[in-house]
């Protein structure tokens, strides 16, 4: 009920707001003061449940009680558009008994609960994967309590987990047995270490901003950091697998921005249900079905065991192959059911959607100044046009940086085509059924770009800054997805135009490999690298610990 992510809140019988819904709960009060209204015009437990936030479930049927305020009150809340959280309460007992009886049945009910068995249990992530629910979540949320009793915070925990992590990647980057061997274990350590943060802020209550932030932050940068020390070890033993480690980054970054693109574009779409939807919802009653679905799409526990064993008993390169392998599976199976899905319902996507979608895209000015120009003719372009000329522009220069000669004027040819194409992409707002594939598809031509070009360049060093440049950029698409679900939009476009956009980024670097030559693109792959991390990780920092932005609270998709 003082779950500090939700303004309001409701049980039978008691309702609450924080100072942010206090204005909201004073007109409730009059309202509900005044009388309870006529039972056709009370919102439903349906339309309740319709109305909530994403992260809210409305699982409370009871009808509201004419006698009792506080579920006037929840009521009133509902219909006048600030509809209270409404947590599930499993074995807790909530109830407004009305007779000798039915208090004597609620004593007896509420004294059957183990309250401190379900505060640990309510601690675990409602949905997670499998090898998080049954392999760590049965013992890291004792762990948690033990770090709650000891005056430990989430942040300090997250802090823990990226230390081992890092030391883990150390530990791969000796090129040992030995040293591959430790690296698989400290990896474990550090998820589960992950998995507890996040059990201790949820039994402890203990959420903020910054944990937030942290925690999404941290995710990254230590499966990154992860693939770096891999490609360090492999090096000493004499096997280049640097443009593995930078295909699996790529592959991995492209995946996220699908699912962030779909949920943000579906997120508060009118009329949006579809048979493919139904017969998912039908898979999920089916208890094994449910399983294999969150297994095959290599969710962050399944892909770090695999990781993690991998890298104990095998080489790099063949964590890196199955890793390949399996990220490309699970994305295949994931975006073509989006699709599906997309192509078979009716939604109506809002304005706010489409702004999402287009701060994700990420734009830069050659962009912007292309879509103002063609604004006109994408207005009578058919509903499809945008991903598809995405994907042209896209596959027009990542395949001319792959089949032209390294160096060619060819590469900087296409790149403008690419800036173009990108702009006629965003020239009208993103509202189609499969306009949220856009922003994926600016980032698959980006980073295979520079991943093929600095593979091209074939000489030492080039992968690994091509591997730091793809990190910085990659943070910075991660770090707009976060404020957006944060609730304060994208970064400022100020920020955009320093960095240049994915399109001015895509041209810098084939300008750079057409100019300069291989030792030097090397340079200037890592000047830029340090110059984009440098600005993007300073304007981040400042944001997330200054701009007091709502922690951000992700009970959905694995990542």
């Amino acid at each position: 009920m003082t779950d500090p992510r939700f303004p309001a809140a409701a049980i039978p019988g008691a309702a609450t707001a924080r100072p942010e819904a206090r204005a909201a709960l004073l007109a409730a009060l009059r309202e509900a003061a005044a009388g309870p209204r006529p039972a056709a015009e009370r919102p439903t437990a349906q339309s309740s449940q319709d109305s909530a936030s994403s992260g809210a479930a409305a699982t409370d049927t009871h009808p509201a009680r004419s006698d009792v305020l506080p579920d006037l009150v929840a009521v009133a809340l509902t219909a006048g558009g600030a509809a209270p959280h409404r947590p599930e309460l499993g074995t807790l007992v909530a109830t407004v008994p009305g007779d000798p009886q039915d208090r004597n049945e609620a004593r007896q009910a509420v004294a059957a609960v183990d309250d401190e068995d379900v505060r640990l249990r309510s601690a675990v992530k409602a949905r997670d994967g499998f090898f998080t629910t049954f392999c760590i979540s049965p013992y890291s949320r004792y762990l948690a309590r033990w770090c709650a009793r000891r005056g430990l915070t989430p942040n300090q925990v997250t802090t823990a987990s990226l230390v081992t992590a890092l030391i883990a990647a150390a530990a791969a980057a000796t090129g040992t047995r030995g040293g591959f061997v430790a690296a698989g274990v400290l990896l474990i350590l550090s998820f589960v270490l992950d998995c507890t943060d996040g059990q201790l802020a949820r039994y402890s209550l203990q959420y903020s901003t910054l944990g937030a932030w942290l925690d999404a932050t941290f995710d990254r940068a230590k499966e990154y950091a992860y693939y770096a020390g891999l490609a360090l070890g492999a090096a000493r033993g004499g096997d280049d697998v640097w443009a593995l480690a930078l295909g699996a980054m790529v592959l991995q970054t492209c995946r996220h921005v699908v699912d962030f693109s779909f949920n943000e574009a579906n997120h508060d779409a009118t009329a949006n249900t579809s048979p493919t939807a139904a017969l998912s919802d039908r898979l999920d009653s089916v208890g094994w079905t449910v399983w294999v679905r969150r297994m095959i799409v290599l969710p962050i526990g399944e892909r770090w065991a695999m990781i993690a064993v991998l890298t104990a008993v095998t080489t790099p390169r063949i964590v890196f192959c199955a890793l390949l392998i399996g990220c490309a599976f699970a994305a295949a199976y994931t975006t073509a059911g989006r699709v599906l899905r997309s192509l078979t319902r009716k939604a109506r996507r809002t304005d706010r959607a489409a702004q999402a979608l287009a701060d994700l895209a990420d734009s830069g000015p050659l962009a912007e100044g292309f879509a103002a120009a063609f604004r006109g003719v994408a207005r009578r372009l058919p509903a499809l046009a945008p991903p598809a000329i995405a994907v042209t522009g896209a596959a027009a220069v990542t395949l001319t940086a792959l089949l032209a000669p390294y160096g060619s004027p060819w590469t900087v040819v296409a790149a403008l085509a690419y800036a173009l194409t990108s702009g006629l992409a965003v020239s009208r707002p993103l509202k189609g059924a499969l306009d949220w594939l856009v922003p994926p598809v600016f980032r698959a031509a980006e980073y295979g770009t520079i991943l093929i070009l600095a593979a091209r360049a074939d000489v030492s060093g080039a992968l690994p800054a091509a591997f730091g440049l793809v990190a910085a950029v990659a943070y910075h698409h991660y770090d707009t997805v976060y404020r957006i679900r944060g609730g304060t939009g994208a970064p400022p476009h100020r920020l955009v135009l320093a960095v240049g956009g994915h399109e001015g980024r895509t041209l810098a670097v084939a300008l750079l490999a057409t100019l300069l030559g291989a030792p030097q693109f090397t340079i200037a792959l890592t000047v830029l690298a340090v110059a984009v991390a440098l600005v993007v990780v300073a304007e981040s920092v400042r944001f997330w610990v200054s701009s007091g932005a709502p922690a951000v609270h992700d009970e959905g998709e694995p990542a």
